[in-house]
């Protein structure tokens, strides 16, 4: 399953999940996808998020445990975020930004080109679908907005 990144044409922002891409412009075509808030059947997709790059896995946060009957208490919900955060600045700090060029540095790397490095950086589906098919190992994360710059002692 790939996740795609959609807006409607008043602006609210969702997700959706596809077998691939062809499914995801099919279903489009076909106006089977509504925006849940509005339902707007004319929705686009949204530029994805960045991807990562290493060696191994990066450690991801520990999930949240579920609460009794499903309820997400306040505490549970600032756990979450705290540890989302946490991860987010963790990325930040070992590993390299390159931005758009991430395709690019990925398969220099998954070729030899390159050292192998963290990285970390923005792709599109189309650059996604093509990072798979060349067997490269990435994980989408998308990071949480900063409210303060980061400091230069790092």
């Amino acid at each position: 399953m790939v996740v795609y990144d959609l807006i409607c044409s008043r602006g609210h922002r969702f997700e959706g999940w596809f077998s691939n891409l062809e499914d995801l412009e099919d279903q489009l075509g076909r106006k089977l996808i509504a925006c849940p808030v509005c339902g707007d059947e004319n929705p686009s997709r949204l530029p994805s998020t960045f991807g990562l790059v290493k060696s191994g896995r990066p450690n991801l946060p520990e999930p949240v445990p579920p609460q009794a009957a499903g309820e997400l208490t306040v505490e549970a919900a600032r756990e979450f975020f705290k540890r989302w955060q946490d991860f987010s600045e963790q990325l930040e700090r070992e590993y390299d930004d390159v931005g758009p060029r991430f395709t690019e540095e990925a398969l220099k790397m998954h070729y030899g080109v390159a050292d192998r490095r963290n990285i970390r950086g923005l792709s599109t589906a189309t650059q996604e679908e093509m990072l798979r098919k060349e067997g490269v190992d990435f994980l989408k994360f998308p990071l949480l907005a900063r409210k303060t710059p980061p400091s230069s002692d790092n």
